[in-house]
């Protein structure tokens, strides 16, 4: 299935993987709106955008994704000018320190939430796209690709990793729980997970210290947000009948979540 004319929202889409995938959307004809915090980065990447695919729509709104009235009248604004949402893609990095409430709601009479704080969880915003979204995809077709990370399944072996484990976990709940949900319509609810990628997340993950980032790499080659945006285009690529419900997308030499395989670079001649 092309995504030529197919109405795309992505969030995260400032930076990294977000970016990178709006941009490989971009070029197969889609038409994108871009949600993220900021402004002056989105700004410089619809410009971009709109300089190079003067055919599609190019349209961002920066929005922070913790109250679902607010995302719900900045989703209806973006539906107003693109039309109904094709493909919602989540892409949710970082962790929030505040609890994110995420009120009820029931659309086409499927209850797809509950009165909840998730506090710590970005799982929140997740919820809060997909909540208001649903509607447009109920009444044709739809998909929803969320992005999460390989650290869902397995439980990270690093310090400090506790509540961003939870979060894709959390993640990884919703999305499969969704999918079932979702029975009786033509919407796919996917889940991307992402490796050992060399994108500034892992900076911040360790404090920005470069010696720290480097021995992390040691041996072997991360991968680059392109590379993740890639396995995205195939997925939403395929036909109505097809879903590739989870794909894991990691470096070779990432053998398991915390098993690296650190002779990689030198015996590949990289």
């Amino acid at each position: 299935m092309s995504l030529k004319g197919r109405n795309v929202l992505v969030t995260g889409a400032s930076m990294g993987i977000g970016e990178a995938i709006v941009k490989k959307a971009a070029a197969e004809g889609a038409n994108i709106a871009l949600f993220a915090r900021s402004k002056d980065k989105l700004a410089t990447i619809t410009e971009y955008l709109q300089d190079r695919y003067s055919s599609s729509k190019f349209i961002f709104r920066s929005v922070e994704l913790q109250s679902y009235e607010a995302v719900e009248s900045v989703v209806q604004d973006v539906v107003n000018e693109l039309g109904d949402i094709d493909i919602l893609i989540n892409n949710v990095r970082s962790i929030s320190s505040t609890a994110l409430a995420c009120p009820y709601y029931s659309q086409a009479g499927l209850a797809l939430g509950a009165p909840a704080e998730f506090p710590n969880l970005k799982v929140a915003d997740i919820v809060t796209m997909n909540g208001t979204n649903i509607n447009g995809m109920i009444r044709k077709e739809g998909t929803i690709l969320n992005i999460t990370s390989v650290t869902g399944l397995e439980v990270p072996p690093f310090p400090g990793e506790a509540v961003y484990h939870t979060n894709k976990a959390a993640q990884e709940a919703f999305t499969n729980a969704l999918r079932n949900e979702l029975t009786g319509t033509n919407i796919k609810v996917l889940a991307l997970r992402p490796g050992c990628v060399a994108a500034n997340f892992h900076s911040l993950r360790v404090g920005h210290d470069k010696e720290m980032y480097d021995s992390f790499f040691e041996g072997y080659t991360p991968l680059e947000s392109e590379d993740i945006a890639n396995a995205a285009v195939y997925m939403l690529s395929q036909p109505l009948n097809i879903s590739v419900k989870a794909m894991d997308v990691v470096p070779s030499a990432q053998r398991s979540l915390n098993v690296f395989d650190r002779a990689w670079n030198e015996r590949n001649g990289l």
